[in-house]
């Protein structure tokens, strides 16, 4: 099989499998964080598997790059840039400044990850660098263009400003969980999950490619139903829980 074909290929089972991504959680809390629990096989420590699963993001796409033809021009090198401001902060920093004590996750959610960024890497290295017609003088100008740059340097905003809140929290590492009140956190139980939300949706204006879709339909499938849990959760762990916030969308849902 051509590599075009091969990809192609591959770009549809991101949308298929999404889908049935989001058909599961919305029944069972992928076991990780604040909905860990036994029966999920070996287990490592949660700053460990942060680090294992998110790296293959931030180094298939950059592999790709480095074994691209010359004369690409600018622009893919561009959005090298801002997925690397990304998943290098994902996979390398924020696993440092988590207080999560001795919190463990099981080795199946940080081998699934491993395989979904590894795919979702190559998927949008390849259209970047191989298989994309060119992004001319025209992407600059285009007002999608400057939507996505909002758009994911909003949402990225968003995700670090919630990343933050929750960590002032757990100061102490031993420490039980306790209800977030700051910032979006006064309208929605996962601000963190918003930006990343907004953040992969303004990717998709900026590559304006069926990979960068399909990474935003992933993440809304991954997402939402953990919103969900979240928000379920809350309601029934904190008697003083506000009525009127929401869970993923403010004053929506």
């Amino acid at each position: 099989m051509q590599e075009r074909a091969l990809y192609d290929l591959l770009v549809l089972a991101m949308y298929i499998a999404a889908g049935a991504v989001f058909a599961v959680l919305l029944w069972v809390a992928a076991p990780y964080g604040r909905h860990v629990s036994r029966g999920w096989g070996a287990t490592i420590a949660s700053r460990w598997g942060w680090r294992i699963m998110e790296a293959p993001a931030a180094l298939v796409i950059l592999i790709c790059a480095l074994f691209s033809e010359p004369g690409l021009g600018a622009i893919p090198w561009v959005l090298l840039g801002l997925w690397e401001v990304h998943y290098f902060y994902r996979a390398f920093i924020y696993p440092s400044r988590r207080r999560d004590g001795d919190r463990r996750m099981p080795w199946m959610i940080v081998a699934m990850g491993m395989l979904f960024n590894g795919v979702n890497g190559y998927l949008n290295g390849c259209w970047l660098f191989a298989f994309s017609p060119g992004y001319g003088a025209g992407w600059w100008t285009w007002p999608g263009t400057w939507l996505g740059l909002a758009l994911y340097a909003g949402g990225m905003w968003i995700n670090r400003q919630a990343d933050a809140q929750l960590r002032a929290l757990r100061k102490d590492r031993e420490a039980g969980y306790v209800l977030p009140r700051r910032g979006m956190f006064r309208w929605i139980d996962c601000p963190n999950y918003f930006g990343e939300l907004v953040q992969w949706i303004g990717w998709g204006f900026l590559c304006r490619s069926a990979a960068a879709w399909a990474f935003a339909v992933w993440t809304a499938a991954n997402l939402v139903p953990r919103a969900r849990s979240h928000h379920r959760w809350y309601r029934e762990r904190f008697p003083d829980y506000p009525s009127d916030r929401k869970a993923l969308l403010p004053y929506v849902w």
